[in-house]
């Protein structure tokens, strides 16, 4: 049964640093068989700027019914001393 990750890419550079975790985790899953399925959800600044919470419920709901949460990177210097912050 595949194993299901939530992928929470976050703000600044962690859509980034997500897409490499992604290509090892595929690299990982070629080598052993590892079965899973990803659901990329929204998170972090990018929500923020989108006039949205950092962590729309949607999100959390999926993250607590995960078998695992991949999470990049967030809190970027622009959200310094903002009321509302990614982390």
């Amino acid at each position: 049964m595949a194993k299901k990750i939530v992928a929470l890419a976050g703000d600044g550079i962690g859509p980034e640093i997500m897409e490499v975790g992604l290509e090892v985790l595929e690299a990982l899953a070629e080598k052993t068989g590892f079965d899973y399925e990803i659901d990329r959800r929204p998170f972090g600044g990018a929500d923020i700027d989108a006039a949205r919470p950092p962590l729309p419920d949607e999100t959390l709901k999926a993250s607590r019914e995960a078998d695992a949460i991949l999470l990049a990177a967030i809190g970027s210097p622009q959200y310094d001393g903002a009321a509302v912050r990614p982390e």
